[in-house]
């Protein structure tokens, strides 16, 4: 008959029962408000446990940690031992490095001068002498190295700005497997670079000399080539001048005064005096202008140039190659502490794994 009875009537009738009252002192029971709050508070307490059971017992994971500390130590041990292993096999890693600039006005004076006696006034400045210098060992070394990185067995040698955003000094460094090694090779390497390079500006310089050589020989040809002909015009006026004076029977000069005479009146100079200069004008070497002689002068310096590639040098030290005291790789350090880490990491996934898989118990 109570099941039928409203909500209400029923939380009356329970709440005011004297049995009831001793029950929930004695916290056999508690009380509630209707049927359908049982029923919710009984949900919520299975789906309490529920949660419970599926929840992360932090402190339960350091106890079976704990308690297998031996195993995860020995996985610990034994990445240390793989650790210095590698430490033993792998290569060491040291960078040389140093700091070059343009060089100066004294170690490129030979060649700077060269041009001076090639080109003239149309010679370029020092300090344009000096870039070209620096930014042909740029170039020459830039390629150094990109041939040694593909060897069969690849070396690592760079070129870059010292100061970002700034052409000049240029950092170069090389690697190697000793300190000692990497800042003797990187020495040769600079020293090689600079010996090719100096020969190559030789090189273009004897070229260039043939070239201004050819040029100049042709220049006097020319000269000469245009003094003949005026010679040869002069003799073939006098001798125009000459019939004229034979055809009008003139053999004694007619003027007073030689200054006077024109194209048109050189026969009145007379056959006889006409005849002699034929003769001095024939005999007369030629007559050259004095650029004629400044491009002889020229040639013939040009000629006795000799640059010796052993005194060009087309860079300048700001630092020479360092002996570096701390090597790039391996680092005992970084990879001991890795090898603890990882051996702790892997050992403690085996120890909860393993605990994991024994207590798994299927669900129904």
């Amino acid at each position: 008959y109570i099941t039928h009875l409203s909500d209400i009537t029923h939380r009356i009738l329970i709440e005011k029962s004297p049995v009831f009252d001793k029950l929930c002192k004695l916290n056999y029971v508690t009380p509630f408000s209707s049927v359908r709050d049982c029923m919710t508070q009984n949900s919520n307490s299975q789906v309490s446990r529920s949660h419970d059971s599926e929840q992360i017992d932090l402190l339960d994971l350091m106890l079976q940690l704990w308690r297998e500390k031996w195993m995860i130590a020995t996985f610990v041990i034994v990445f240390i031992a793989l650790a210095v292993g590698y430490l033993f096999v792998a290569k060491e890693k040291w960078t040389s490095s140093a700091i070059i600039a343009q060089p100066d006005a004294a170690q490129i004076v030979p060649y700077s001068n060269a041009l001076n006696i090639l080109y003239g006034t149309a010679a370029p400045s020092m300090l344009d002498i000096q870039t070209r210098a620096i930014d042909r060992f740029n170039a020459s070394f830039s390629a150094l190295s990109q041939a040694l990185d593909n060897q069969a067995v690849p070396e690592k040698l760079t070129i870059e700005p010292a100061v970002k955003g700034q052409a000049l000094p240029l950092s170069v460094t090389y690697t190697s497997t000793s300190a000692e090694a990497a800042q003797k090779q990187l020495a040769q390497y600079i020293q090689q670079v600079d010996e090719q390079t100096a020969k190559e500006l030789a090189l273009d310089l004897k070229d260039n000399i043939k070239e201004q050589i050819k040029t100049l020989n042709d220049s006097l040809q020319n000269q000469e080539k245009v003094a003949q002909e005026q010679k040869d015009l002069r003799i073939k006026q006098i001798a125009e001048a000459l019939k004229n004076a034979e055809a009008a029977k003139i053999t004694s000069p007619q003027l007073q005064q030689t200054q006077d005479v024109t194209q048109e009146t050189l026969f009145l100079l007379g056959s006889e005096g006409l005849k002699s200069m034929i003769d001095n004008e024939a005999s007369r070497p030629l007559v050259f202008p004095t650029a004629y002689y400044q491009t002889r002068r020229n040639l013939l310096n040009i000629q006795n140039l000799n640059v010796n590639p052993d005194t060009i040098h087309v860079y300048r030290y700001v630092m020479k190659p360092d002996l570096p005291v701390r090597r790039d790789s391996p680092k005992k350090a970084v990879i001991l502490v890795l090898a603890v880490l990882l051996g702790g990491m892997i050992g403690s996934g085996v120890v909860l794994g393993r605990n994991a898989l024994r207590n798994y118990k299927p669900k129904a």
